[in-house]
């Protein structure tokens, strides 16, 4: 039975790939309010702004693709069951072919309900070239809205991320500053022999991690070779 590895992955990752990041020093949230466009408060006050500012990134999709780091964690499903736990609203880890990924914080290529967000019946993919409109309706007959987690509210995958990084026997940390709670408690939750965090930053590392101060893309291609002999 292949050994289990679990990777915990953020903006880092996709920054790569051309996806601005919202924490960084020229992120999203250092140009715009978040709370005007990620929360219910934004929502309920203009929800156009918030549609359009979501339309705007569901469109950016369509114009870049995964790159090393995406496609060599992938890879490593031919040694390893591997699971993707990602902070990320893109769908990059799954066009890259990552066929296990739980997004923490919703997908930008679905949809749901405004009324009950997590209505198995009113969540739908959309396509990204499909502008969400005002007057667009859910099946419950509710405005539609992004499927995304909004500051304040709660983050469903979180009890499956928990119970995969506690089945962890590896566990990779890429892209990620870990200072958006609660996905920076997954650390604690792993119950791997190896931990390792790919971060070019200054980041707090957790005790008994091994940090790879590179980007995510030659942070992986290092480690890529290193977990092939270890499967071996």
């Amino acid at each position: 039975m292949n050994k289990k590895l679990v990777v915990l992955s953020g903006a880092g990752i996709s920054k790569e790939s051309g996806i601005d990041t919202f924490r960084d020093k020229d992120g999203i949230w250092k140009k715009k309010d978040a709370m005007q466009l990620a929360s219910i408060e934004g929502w309920n006050n203009n929800p156009k702004a918030v549609l359009d500012f979501y339309n705007a990134r569901r469109r950016q999709l369509l114009e870049v693709q995964p790159n090393k780091a995406h496609e060599l964690l992938a890879q490593l499903e031919e040694w390893y069951d591997v699971s993707i736990i990602t902070q990320n609203v893109d769908d990059l880890h799954e066009r890259a072919g990552s066929s296990h990924v739980i997004h923490l914080h919703g997908e930008l290529a679905k949809v749901c309900s405004s009324i009950d967000k997590e209505k198995t019946e009113c969540i739908e993919f959309r396509p990204l070239f499909d502008d969400i409109q005002l007057g667009d309706k859910a099946k419950d007959g509710s405005q539609l809205r992004p499927y995304i987690v909004w500051f304040g509210e709660p983050v469903p995958n979180m009890p499956i991320a928990m119970n995969t990084a506690f089945e962890a026997d590896i566990f990779v940390v890429i892209g990620t500053s870990l200072l958006v709670s609660p996905a920076n408690t997954l650390t604690a939750c792993s119950g791997a022999n190896h931990n390792i965090v790919i971060d070019p930053g200054e980041v707090e590392i957790p005790e008994g991690f091994l940090h790879i101060k590179e980007t995510a893309t030659i942070g992986m291609e290092m480690l890529y070779h290193s977990l092939c002999k270890l499967a071996q």
